[in-house]
């Protein structure tokens, strides 16, 4: 095993089967102590792991013992800097449960590599998953507390990740937006929005963060992402901001996108936003929605990173998302 030290302070250990949990981890519930509650200084270090989801990568801190997460949102922003840190697109924090609540088994913070926090992150909660079996907490499935309400992932036979996301939240006002419905149930459905000089027809799902999918002939002839995409997020129609998916339909059952996400801009990959435009595909008629239940009733959608599988099951009206969870290296970092 190799370890390399880097003049800003940063040590990693490159060889990422080498990483074992330490013979304190493996119990199923961490409760928070008082001596845990403050945050890390500058000066000290933390121990770290690097996951990714097709390319969407995050840094896992392990607070299990903690209420709290360990760094605050800048030292979280600076951690995620690629020239001059470990470089990711957020941190991630395994948290106690909450105090007293045993529906939980642990709790999931995120700080995106901008410092802001988001609700959710599919891709995220999946490297949690894989964090927590890693750190000796192995069990078929997780009871995830998040901003965004309780998530279930569940470890597959084949290494991959199935995550329970919950039922859609399709009324405008919840998601939040601020378009005019056209849809049932307040909902917003391929509504006209102007943003950005051009004029563009959107679709708002919440999957517990806000979601504008847009659907193109072109992925890469009909947008100028660098410009559109950051234009769409922050355009007052949303305002919470909003994550961002230019979709392409490549059959009824295979999609095709580009994400910019919230506070972190473009990504490999994006979770909530595959399984929003998912939804959002089959509301606006893009692709019927299949009948059967289970591996047969997933579309596939195609992000940069690679593919994600996506079900939204109508006798639940839950949506379903698969894919996988990958450790890079692990080490250790000082906090500046």
């Amino acid at each position: 095993m190799r370890t390399t030290s880097l003049a800003l302070g940063l040590l990693w250990t490159a060889a990422a089967s080498a990483w074992a949990p330490s013979a304190s981890f493996g119990r199923r519930h961490h409760r928070p102590s008082a001596s845990t509650s403050m945050s890390a200084s500058s000066g000290d270090s933390i121990e770290f792991a690097k996951y990714e989801g097709l390319g969407n990568d995050f840094i896992l801190i392990d607070d299990r013992s903690r209420a709290d997460p360990s760094l605050t949102p800048e030292q979280s922003e600076r951690l995620c800097n690629r020239n001059f840190c470990i470089g990711a697109d957020g941190v991630i924090f395994a948290l106690a449960p909450p105090e007293g609540d045993d529906a939980y088994d642990f709790t999931m913070r995120i700080y995106n590599s901008d410092g802001s926090e988001p609700e959710m992150c599919g891709n995220g909660i999946r490297c949690l998953a894989q964090f927590l079996k890693d750190l000796g907490e192995d069990t078929e499935s997780y009871r995830i507390n998040t901003l965004a309400g309780p998530i279930v992932p569940v470890m597959n036979a084949d290494g991959t990740v199935t995550v329970d996301m919950g039922e859609p939240i399709l009324k405008g006002a919840d998601v939040p937006t601020t378009l005019e419905p056209n849809a049932e149930s307040d909902s917003v459905v391929e509504q006209t929005l102007e943003c950005n000089g051009k004029e563009w027809k959107v679709s708002a799902v919440s999957m517990g963060n806000p979601h504008a999918i847009i659907f193109v002939d072109d992925l890469e002839a009909d947008i100028d992402f660098a410009s559109d995409g950051p234009a769409l997020e922050a355009d007052p129609a949303f305002p919470a901001k909003t994550n961002v998916e230019f979709v392409q339909v490549m059959s009824p059952t295979h999609l095709k996108m580009k994400v910019w996400e919230r506070g972190a801009g473009p990504t490999l990959a994006c979770g909530t936003g595959t399984c929003a435009l998912v939804v959002a595909a089959i509301r606006a008629g893009k692709i019927p929605r299949p009948e059967a239940e289970g591996v047969e009733g997933r579309v596939r959608v195609t992000l940069p990173g690679g593919d994600l599988f996506i079900e939204w099951r109508e006798s639940n009206n839950r949506v379903y998302m698969s894919g996988p969870a990958t450790l890079s290296f692990s080490g250790k970092a000082m906090i500046k």
